[in-house]
């Protein structure tokens, strides 16, 4: 990869820290699309597996930028494409709470609270569509829909759905 593709991906990575309003998941089809479609550095598995990675690893939804950038370049990636999309969005993220606290009164700051909801949710949206496309068959998608239902409307731990999930994969059927 050439200096100016890197500088090419941290600028829209920095560019995209900004609306990770609803954390790092929710840009992660526009990442899809520099990383797969636009520069073809990574395949759409490398893609899946990255994401994978980064959420059944403890810690933030930003660690599969990390797994990306380590990906692509190794050590140095891992670091550079973590620090464009983070650093940026925590400056100013800052700046902005600051200020939204000491305007918290006011019927603007309320009502941009309230509207991003949608927003957030939106985007998180487009991330699972971007991410069930790269199913080959139907059978792991319904897999996925009916994990997603049994968190959403149980109690049950995830520990016990990724044993399960563990078991399914040793017997073969997923």
């Amino acid at each position: 990869m050439s200096v100016f593709d890197w500088i090419s991906i941290l600028g829209q990575f920095a560019l995209l820290s900004f609306l990770a309003i609803g954390g790092v998941m929710s840009v992660a089809p526009d990442m899809h699309r520099v990383v797969v479609d636009e520069l073809s550095i990574l395949s759409n598995e490398q893609f899946l597996a990255a994401v994978t990675l980064g959420k059944l690893s403890p810690g933030p939804n930003a660690l599969f930028v990390a797994v990306l950038g380590y990906q692509i370049a190794g050590f140095v990636g891992a670091i550079a494409m973590t620090a464009a999309m983070i650093i940026p969005s925590a400056i100013f993220a800052y700046y902005v709470t600051r200020w939204c606290r000491e305007n918290s009164h006011r019927l603007s700051v309320q009502s941009f609270a309230i509207g991003s909801a949608p927003v957030v949710v939106g985007l998180l949206l487009s991330t699972g569509f971007v991410l069930i496309q790269s199913f080959s068959n139907a059978w792991p998608m319904i897999c996925v829909l009916v994990v997603a239902l049994v968190v959403w409307k149980s109690r049950l731990h995830l520990t016990s759905l990724m044993a399960i999930g563990a078991l399914l994969g040793v017997a073969g059927v997923v």
